[in-house]
């Protein structure tokens, strides 16, 4: 088995590395000053990706972490690749990323409001398409709204994109384990690319998520924080399918 790859998460706001709680800014956790070392730290311990999230940004549509971005990108250059969202809204929002060492965009809310959006952005550089769901339902604009989409439908929608990010938002920042048969489903409708994301807690989750066949990927972020495991034995996981 040559594994899935493994997304360590940075979420950015106001400038620091936070967590929120399904998704509520009011719930907050701050976990860094200084994202650019947190990135460096994944990195070192042998992680290729970093998904980075500028929660302002999908919020409110201002990129001010824009400049965070920019230097975690280049503080990775040759060492890994970043894949980032939040308020990646238009062509421009997308190529100002990519010129600053972006590899990959993720979309959410513009999305699912104009799905040839995404056909128009995948010629500038890859998109992960955020498929952010309550009960099935996709979440928009930082997950404040309900879109009535469905995420079964909305897999048919994007024949451009490069991946699915799917958030269980229930799930997301709760420590309570990945919706596995969800996602299994979710990969078997669709031949693009399933990363997960939302509830690993364990090196135990991580392995279940590694059985999934044809998975594309695994982000985790607050199990890494509260250091219920490290970037290296999650590798370990995604690498042999197994927590042992």
């Amino acid at each position: 088995m040559t594994g899935v790859e493994l997304y360590p998460a940075i979420d950015l706001r106001g400038g620091r590395v936070v967590r929120l709680t399904k998704g509520d800014y009011d719930a907050e956790t701050v976990y860094g000053h200084d994202p650019v070392e947190v990135a460096t730290s994944f990195a070192e311990a042998g992680a290729t990706w970093i998904h980075v999230v500028d929660l302002d940004a999908a919020r409110s549509g201002d990129p001010v972490n824009r400049p965070i971005v920019a230097a975690v990108a280049r503080a990775l250059t040759g060492r890994a690749s970043v894949q980032t969202g939040g308020g990646v809204r238009s062509v421009d929002d997308a190529v100002a990323l990519r010129d600053v060492g972006v590899a990959r965009v993720v979309m959410g809310s513009a999305a699912v409001r104009d799905p040839d959006l995404v056909e128009r952005v995948a010629r500038e550089l890859p998109v992960a398409v955020g498929l952010d769901h309550r009960d099935g339902e996709l979440a928009v604009h930082g997950w404040t709204e309900g879109s009535g989409v469905r995420l079964d439908d909305a897999l048919a929608l994007f024949p451009s994109a490069a991946a699915f990010v799917i958030t269980d938002i229930a799930r997301d920042g709760m420590l309570t384990g990945p919706d596995v048969h969800g996602l299994t489903a979710a990969v078997d409708a669709t031949d693009v690319p399933v990363i997960a994301s939302g509830g690993v807690a364990s090196l135990d989750d991580i392995a279940a998520l590694a059985r999934i066949t044809r998975l594309g990927g695994i982000i985790t972020g607050k199990a890494l924080y509260e250091a219920r495991f490290t970037v290296a034995d999650a590798l370990d996981a995604c690498r042999n399918g197994s927590a042992g």
